[in-house]
């Protein structure tokens, strides 16, 4: 089936509770946004929410930049095989073509010099990817996920990651969804099972706050 139109909806207005109290530290977080391309925003043109998310999306890729910590971007190919898509084609059908219309990131948070890309086939984005070797290559052990949609990429992302023993955060008001139930929904399911549903702002206090304490003790 095509993509959903996707109603106005706002962010949600509550935290989903985690039953973890994990710290995002700057020395072991990698940042990764998640399928942030054309052909799956565009469902949401015009819609508030949207706004919220790449104004969100945004400012974690600039804390990052400022603290030094990684960014890595997530996004499909364009115009896959029948054998690339797999079970995939029987849900969503082809997907995106290989056109820039399709698979390009948003310019105001595309990727700059000296982030990481990798590429994925299915919901998850460690799945058939370099995403694992990445992160050790880096050392880093903690991902904080941003992006679309909570309830495919993100939920089975932040599930791949408990599993590999890696801390996942999940930014509520930097990921969006098919509307707000389903938002809302895959929030509880991080909390409870795979890792610890913050803020944008929550995240970017922390690493002001870890930077801080490193001066005044380096003082």
């Amino acid at each position: 089936m095509p993509l959903p139109a996707i109603p106005h909806y706002d962010m949600p207005a509550a935290l989903a509770a985690s039953a973890v109290h994990w710290s995002p530290q700057r020395d072991r977080a990698a940042l990764l946004v998640h399928d942030m391309q054309n052909y799956f925003l565009r469902p949401f043109e015009g819609d508030r929410v949207l706004g919220a998310l790449l104004a969100n999306v945004h400012a974690l890729r600039q804390a990052c930049a400022e603290h030094g910590i990684p960014v890595i971007y997530s996004r499909q190919a364009g115009s896959q095989s029948a054998g690339e898509r797999g079970l995939t084609a029987e849900f969503w059908g082809p997907g995106m073509s290989d056109s820039p219309a399709d698979t390009a990131i948003p310019e105001a948070i595309a990727p700059r010099p000296g982030d990481h890309e990798v590429i994925k086939r299915r919901y998850s984005a460690f799945h058939d990817s370099t995403l694992r070797q990445l992160l050790t290559d880096l050392d880093r052990d903690q991902l904080i996920i941003c992006g679309v949609y909570a309830h495919i990429g993100i939920q089975q992302t932040a599930a791949d990651a408990m599993q590999h023993d890696l801390p996942p955060f999940v930014v509520a008001d930097a990921v969006a969804d098919f509307d707000r139930d389903r938002h809302e929904t895959a929030l509880r399911y991080v909390g409870d099972l795979f890792g610890r549903v913050l803020r944008a702002h929550n995240v970017i206090t922390a690493f002001s706050q870890q930077r801080q304490a490193r001066s005044g003790a380096a003082g």
